[in-house]
């Protein structure tokens, strides 16, 4: 786990340098902000992170022009002493052929994770979007050269997204996902909901999540909402 906690951390500190260099040639000055939140159950990718349990949640982020870097972080709980999850994250946006486009590395930490778990992880990702009036079409891949937990080596998740602004309050979005793994069952994922912006900073979320895994409770369907808050 020290050496996938160790490239972790080099990623997101080349990351962060980039931003760093970026803000020192750039006129541009950073631009700073943050996150709070609580969830009635932390769903990643399908699989509640939180043992169908309520997740408290935060983040900041730092962007210099087209750069930026950000740390955010979950409570979890997998049945051992980790407590939290910590993701660190970092890379690159730009426009071009009328998309919006993002290249990233984020690194997943777990402090408290017992020995041998092998939890921590590196993901680079690669994504793009383009708004059609008040709707937005999206699609991403990650890629792990060393996965979650012992058992997976190298990784691949790609998703295709949408969002349709309803009224300036009220969008609706969703997703699906395809979680490739080298050892453990490829699965598929979706989710389906709503976000109600209260105030310009403070946001509602209600979503159906599910996936095609047979047998495992915490993969099984759900409906999880989420108050959020910006600054």
């Amino acid at each position: 786990m020290r050496m996938k906690s160790n490239a972790a951390v080099a990623a997101f500190a080349l990351a962060a340098a980039v931003v760093a260099s970026a803000g020192q040639a750039s006129a541009e000055d950073p631009e700073f902000s943050a996150n709070f939140g609580v969830v009635s159950d932390y769903v990643f990718r399908g699989f509640s992170q939180s043992d169908e349990n309520v997740a408290v949640q935060g983040g900041a982020d730092m962007t210099v022009g087209s750069f930026y870097a950000g740390a955010w972080a979950s409570t979890v709980d997998f049945g051992d002493d980790t407590g939290s999850e910590v993701d660190i994250y970092g890379g690159y946006r730009t426009e071009a052929a009328g998309f919006a486009w993002d290249f990233g590395v984020v690194g997943y930490l777990y402090p408290g994770a017992p020995d041998g778990a092998d939890y921590d992880y590196v993901e680079f990702k690669a994504a793009a979007s383009r708004a059609f009036g008040p709707a937005t079409l999206g699609g991403a891949v990650y890629y792990s050269p060393d996965f979650f937990g012992a058992a997976d080596d190298e990784a691949v998740y790609s998703e295709a997204n949408a969002a349709f602004a309803v009224t300036d309050k009220v969008t609706i979005s969703g997703a699906v996902g395809f979680q490739y793994l080298d050892f453990s069952d490829d699965y598929t994922t979706w989710n389906l909901g709503a976000t109600y912006a209260l105030t310009d900073g403070i946001g509602i979320d209600v979503r159906y999540h599910d996936t095609d895994v047979d047998d495992v409770t915490l993969a099984e369907d759900r409906i999880v909402a989420g108050l959020k808050f910006s600054f």
